[in-house]
């Protein structure tokens, strides 16, 4: 879908006040005493708060108001159908695991898609105070430091690679082995990072991120931040990856093709 200027920059308006009415929701009750996680997940542990309902209902009441010809897909509340052509994908907290444990690598996802898949996303860190934004020409980061562009690292191979992911906490035993091989060449490898691991990617700090068993909601604003910042992002056939599923995100083609090979032998034997 063709977007001129004017609409991009009402897209971005938006997504900030999103963003900015979804930090004070979360930092409520973050390593607060009256912090409840109830358990969603049919088998495994899947905790939800009142922090990720609240969030993602400021951010609905907000598009309600200012874009209410839009769809919307949260993972709380579901989907909510538009005319516009336009999809705000939504993920109030993710990395509810880590939110609950304390520990500042969860994030609000926020981002605008068409047909072809995200357009324009946020990373928000509301408790240490961290926006990554990318699209409709922006990539940077904004935050304690000040503000300061986003660009992926073009220079590393697989073999100096360091490698973040949420495995062995998600995944199949045998997606498990398939990342399990891919770190055993990278030179480190470290694990649950939630959202902010892509973040990291995007800010040139890590050159791999490989999940798996991932939603819309997980990775429509990782695309965005990675894609804007010069990585990319693909399912692990090298296919696009906002549908979620098994998803690869990459710094440079060199190491996103070493891994993608490895993942698929593994997978494909």
């Amino acid at each position: 879908m063709a977007l001129d200027k004017t609409t991009q920059t009402e897209l971005i308006r938006v997504a900030h006040l999103l963003a900015d009415a979804a930090r004070p929701e979360t930092l409520r009750l973050f390593r607060s005493a009256e912090l409840i996680a109830d358990d969603k997940g049919a088998t495994a542990f899947d905790p939800v708060t009142a922090a990720d309902h609240a969030s993602e209902q400021v951010m609905r009441n907000i598009l309600a108001r200012e874009r209410p010809d839009d769809s919307v897909l949260g993972e709380e509340f579901g989907s909510h159908e538009g005319t516009s052509g336009l999809t705000w994908v939504l993920d109030p907290i993710d990395g509810t695991r880590g939110y609950i444990s304390g520990t500042p690598t969860w994030g609000v996802l926020i981002s605008v898609a068409d047909a072809t898949g995200p357009r324009f996303g946020l990373i928000d860190q509301p408790y240490i105070g961290e926006r990554f934004a990318g699209g409709f020409g922006t990539a940077q980061v904004v935050g304690p430091h000040g503000t300061m562009p986003l660009r992926a690292r073009h220079g590393s191979t697989l073999q100096n690679a360091t490698v973040l992911s949420t495995f062995p906490e998600i995944g199949t035993p045998l997606e498990m082995r398939a990342f399990q091989a891919v770190s055993a060449r990278a030179r480190l490898t470290r694990y649950g990072m939630d959202c902010y691991g892509y973040a990291l990617l995007a800010a040139g700090q890590v050159d791999l991120v490989i999940e798996a068993g991932l939603n819309a909601y997980d990775i429509h604003a990782p695309i965005a931040v990675i894609e804007a910042a010069g990585g990319m992002v693909t399912d692990w056939t090298g296919a696009p990856a906002h549908h979620g599923g098994r998803v690869i995100a990459a710094a440079n083609p060199t190491v996103h093709a070493a891994a993608l090979a490895i993942l698929q032998g593994v997978v494909n034997a």
